[in-house]
C-alpha cells in the first residue's frame, strides 16, 4: 500500500513537473517569435548575417557577467558537451538566417522544424509517438502552405542544415541541462557560440557595424536567445525530448498568431485549421510529457553564481 502511495506521488510529481516545463516551452517559444518579428528592422539595416552575429555575441557576453562559469571545474564529458552545445547553437542562428534570405519565412520555419519532430519520432514511445508528431506535421504544413512558392534549394538547404542544428539542440540541452547546475551550461555555451558567429560572421558585419546597432542587438538578444534558450534549458530537465520536440510545433501557430496582431498578416483557411491541428499536437504532448525518472541534480558548489533553480 505504501508502494502504491509512493508511485502516485511520483507519478503526480512528474506530470507536474512536465506541465510547469510545457508553460516554460510555451514562453520560450513566444519570446523567439517577438523577436522574429522585431528583427525585421536590423534585416533592413544590417541584413541577417549582422542579426545572427548582434544577438549571438550579446547573448554570450550577457551570460559571461551574470552567470559567471567556471568551466574548469567541470568534467571533461560535460564541458565537451557544452562546447558542442555551442556550436549547434551558432549555427542554428547563422543557417535559419541565411535561409530566411532566400526562401519564405514560412517555409523555412517548416522545414526546420523537420528537426524536432525527427527527434519526436525517434525518441518518443507509446501510441502517441507517432500519431502526435503527424499531427504536428500536417498542422505545420497547412499553416506554412510551402508549396506556394517557387523554392530556391540553397535556401532549402541552409534551412535543412538548421534543422538538423536543431536536433541536436534539443538532446544536447536537456544532457547539458541534467549534468550542469543552473544556467552555467549556457553559460559556457553561449560565449562559444558568439566565437563562433564571430569566425563565421564577423568580417563581414563589424567593418558596418555602429552603436545605435549594438544596442538594437542588445534587445534582440534579450528576447532571443537569452530568454527562451534559459526557459528551454529548464524545459527540458522536466519533459521528455520527444515531447519536447513535437510542442514545438505550437511555435509556427504562435508565429501567425503574433503575425495577425502585429504585423496585421490576414491568415487563410488551412492555416487556421492547421492552427487546430499543432494545438492538439501540442496538449498530447504536455499530457506525455513527463520523464520516467526526475533528471539527477546536477553538483552545486558554495558560489553557484547566478543559478535559476
Amino acid at each position: 500500500m505504501r508502494h502504491g502511495s509512493v508511485t502516485a506521488g511520483f507519478t503526480t510529481d512528474a506530470r507536474a513537473a512536465a506541465r510547469s516545463g510545457a508553460l516554460m516551452a510555451l514562453a520560450s517559444m513566444f519570446c523567439v517569435q517577438l523577436g522574429v518579428v522585431a528583427a525585421f528592422s536590423v534585416f533592413d539595416r544590417i541584413g541577417p548575417d549582422g542579426a545572427a552575429w548582434l544577438r549571438l555575441s550579446w547573448a554570450g557576453l550577457i551570460f559571461l557577467v551574470l552567470v559567471r562559469p567556471r568551466p574548469l571545474q567541470l568534467p571533461r564529458r560535460d564541458l565537451v558537451a557544452c562546447l558542442a552545445l555551442g556550436v549547434v547553437t551558432a549555427f542554428i542562428t547563422i543557417l535559419f538566417m541565411f535561409a530566411v534570405e532566400r526562401i519564405p519565412v514560412g517555409t523555412a520555419s517548416a522545414l526546420e522544424f523537420l528537426g524536432p519532430l525527427g527527434v519526436a519520432v525517434l525518441r518518443g514511445r507509446g501510441r502517441g509517438r507517432a500519431v502526435l508528431p503527424l499531427l504536428a506535421m500536417v498542422g505545420v504544413l497547412l499553416l506554412t502552405e510551402p508549396w506556394r512558392s517557387t523554392v530556391d534549394p540553397v535556401g532549402v538547404a541552409y534551412a535543412l542544415g538548421a534543422a538538423a542544428c536543431w536536433a541536436l539542440y534539443i538532446l544536447l540541452t536537456q544532457r547539458v541541462g541534467d549534468a550542469v547546475s543552473g544556467l552555467q551550461g549556457l553559460a559556457i555555451s553561449m560565449p562559444v557560440a558568439a566565437i563562433v558567429a564571430t569566425a563565421v560572421l564577423g568580417g563581414s558585419v563589424i567593418p558596418d557595424l555602429t552603436w545605435q546597432h549594438a544596442l538594437i542587438g542588445l534587445g534582440l538578444a534579450v528576447l532571443l536567445p537569452v530568454v527562451p534558450f534559459a526557459l528551454e534549458m529548464l524545459a527540458l530537465r522536466r519533459m521528455t525530448t520527444a515531447s519536447f520536440g513535437t510542442l514545438m510545433a505550437l511555435e509556427p501557430a504562435m508565429a501567425l498568431v503574433l503575425g495577425l496582431v502585429i504585423l496585421s498578416q490576414q491568415p487563410g483557411v488551412l492555416p487556421v485549421i492547421g492552427i487546430l491541428f499543432v494545438v492538439a499536437a501540442g496538449i498530447g504532448a504536455e499530457r506525455t510529457g513527463a520523464r520516467d525518472t526526475p533528471a539527477s541534480p546536477p553538483p552545486t558548489d558554495s558560489d553557484p553564481g547566478y543559478v535559476v533553480p
